[in-house]
């Protein structure tokens, strides 16, 4: 497979949209068995190891720092909150060592029950059994265990359409044999999610579903077609309810809607801004003290931009945006086709929810509820995102 991510003094070059699309366009062409010749990893695969691990150590110690006072309010220990991630992370990391070590193209056959599986588990926030935490009927609560349904359907609505369009190949320029197929699949699942009242999920769905018939070669008007019709169904969708309309255009006027709908924002903005350049230091935040509602979750770069200042945030921001083009740089270089869709539809995954959630607690995009992936509080969110970059370091194990 040709190579476009290497410049002329030998140094990673971070490639344009249309050189990654190039690249993955190309994997199709390479032999279909060098997925299954043992390399030793490149640079690439440590690079991305070290990153999703530092991820997790961040979210491990910013946890435990910022629910203590929640789980003593709770009426248990400061360190509730901390031992159940941790027990999550433990999971996630046998998840992530299964998802590594299986062979991809055997998610193929797994392909479509997975995303059956998923569509069921979403349909039960709307049972008995489906709570509403801030607005939103999304998870699921058996017992002890709480999970959110619509973790698994970001994962499952990739490997569909990487199996979709990987058998699919010679009929890109088909629209009743690839892009209605995959249109329906990601329709459905952005309906789940709009469903539930849970408006990131579906941008990040459709994050998902643009850049993996993008990187196939989905002819690019039907792809600016499908986009622009999904954009205005999600505006009338926000129009149908006052009150959702009026939380995602708060951001707009922060400092006006202060005492109401933007009174988190409001509070994450003072919070960073009491960091200063090497923040408070750890655990000394005021955030996490009930300023900030959800600072162990959804707002959690709030008390990593507190308690470890600029330099803590840049760590973060810096961290994803490398995850993010490395990912890409994995999409370009894996020795086939359906490695490369695979691996540009993680990293979409990744990278758009972080902006998503980071753009909404400092102020620049609507709050949507979405979790930090890899930091944030929330065993389902970890248990999955893991398992997806244990996919990802399959894909990358592979690479030449």
């Amino acid at each position: 497979m040709t190579t476009v991510n290497i410049d002329p003094t030998g140094d990673i070059a971070v490639p344009s949209m249309s050189a990654r699309r190039r690249a993955a366009l190309a994997g199709h062409r390479a032999r279909a068995d060098r997925n299954n010749v043992e390399r030793e990893p490149t640079r690439l695969f440590y690079v991305i190891f070290f990153i999703v691990g530092i991820f997790v150590a961040i979210g491990l110690v910013m946890v435990l720092s910022a629910s203590s006072i929640v789980s003593v309010n709770n009426g248990g220990s400061a360190f509730t909150m901390f031992l159940k991630q941790l027990m999550w992370a433990g999971v996630g990391l046998f998840v992530a060592i299964g998802t590594y070590r299986m062979p991809y193209h055997t998610w193929r056959m797994l392909n479509r029950p997975l995303l059956a599986f998923a569509i069921i588990l979403n349909l039960l926030p709307h049972s008995p059994l489906g709570i509403t935490i801030n607005g939103a009927k999304a998870w699921v609560e058996v017992g002890p265990v709480r999970f959110q349904p619509s973790e698994l359907l970001k994962f499952a609505l990739i490997i569909y359409l990487t199996n979709l369009l990987g058998r699919r190949q010679s009929e890109l320029t088909n629209p009743k044999r690839t892009l209605y197929p995959a249109l329906i699949a990601w329709g459905f699942a952005a309906a789940l999610a709009l469903s539930q009242s849970d408006f990131g999920a579906a941008v990040v769905l459709s994050a998902i579903a643009l850049t993996v018939l993008y990187m196939a070669g989905i002819p690019v008007r039907w792809i600016a077609v499908s986009g622009t019709v999904a954009f205005m169904g999600a505006f009338m969708f926000l129009l149908t309810s006052a009150s959702r309309m009026a939380r995602w255009t708060a951001f707009l006027d922060i400092e006006g809607n202060r005492e109401h709908t933007s009174y988190q924002v409001w509070q994450s903005i003072l919070s960073i801004s009491n960091g200063g350049l090497a923040g408070v230091g750890p655990g000394a935040g005021t955030s996490k003290w009930g300023y900030v509602p959800l600072a162990h979750s959804d707002f959690i770069f709030t008390v990593i931009a507190e308690e470890f200042g600029l330099f803590g945030s840049t760590l973060v921001i810096g961290g994803f945006a490398a995850l993010t083009t490395l990912g890409f740089l994995v999409a370009m270089r894996a020795p086939d086709y359906s490695g490369a869709l695979l691996a540009a539809g993680i990293t979409m995954w990744f990278g758009v929810q972080a902006i998503i959630n980071i753009g909404g607690v400092i102020g620049v995009l609507p709050v949507t509820g979405l979790t930090l992936p890899l930091i944030s509080y929330g065993g389902s969110s970890l248990l999955i995102t893991l398992g997806a970059a244990g996919l990802l370091l399959n894909i990358a194990r592979k690479i030449a």
